[in-house]
């Protein structure tokens, strides 16, 4: 991971979102869901980006769009750390980032039918059977990209991996008010800025196939 220039806390402040951590399989907290408003100080639609390693897709994504708030989620406090710096020196006001698990994030603290759109790339599949209570995809987790989503709103799925990203996909069938759309066109880039993730710039221009799928809520 290449080095950014170190920056002091107060300045990556602004830009952490920091909340107590919830393991994903203990009961749920008596904490109230986040309020957007209140997190972002407007009423711009919110779109959440899970597992955003180092930051690419909320860094384009915010400078893009200013009128949407974009708040990534993301396990590493490194890659938070890292992305926090980014977001600071464009002055990206409309991002904020969290270093927390996901599963639990969804499930205490996103109110129901809050957010626009959200957003899972390159997720790990932790094949090792040990392992693979780490996966963040799971039936609760797919019931709760439902839950959060309000009509009209979209979940954006892309893996390079088939067997996982066919898991996903058979796991989010099961939610009728969950509707997949035709894919997105698969053009070719035409310069970095438009890969979404780090890990899709490396993996296209290896050669490797990618997987996407796109759902709207009903």
């Amino acid at each position: 991971m290449r080095r950014l220039t170190r920056l002091a806390p107060e300045e990556l402040a602004p830009y952490l979102l920091d909340l107590p951590d919830a393991p994903p399989h203990a009961p749920a907290p008596a904490a109230a869901p986040l309020d957007w408003k209140a997190v972002f100080g407007n009423d711009h639609p919110v779109e959440i980006e899970v597992g955003f390693g180092k930051g690419l897709f909320l860094v384009t994504a915010g400078e893009g769009c200013p009128g949407t708030n974009f708040l990534g989620i993301e396990i590493e406090r490194k890659y938070t750390l890292f992305t926090a710096t980014r977001l600071a020196k464009r002055k990206l006001a409309n991002v904020r980032v969290l270093c927390t698990d996901a599963r639990a994030f969804f499930r205490d603290r996103v109110a129901a039918a809050s957010v626009q759109a959200v957003h899972v790339y390159f997720p790990d599949p932790w094949w090792k059977k040990r392992h693979q209570k780490r996966r963040l995809f799971t039936e609760e987790f797919a019931a709760q990209c439902a839950r959060v989503l309000r009509p009209g709103g979209h979940l954006y799925l892309v893996s390079d991996v088939e067997e996982y990203f066919g898991i996903m996909k058979g796991l989010l069938a099961q939610h009728a008010r969950l509707r997949e759309l035709p894919p997105p066109d698969p053009k070719a880039p035409r310069h970095d800025l438009d890969y979404l993730t780090n890990f899709e710039r490396k993996y296209r221009k290896e050669g490797r196939p990618i997987h996407r799928a796109v759902y709207e809520a009903g």
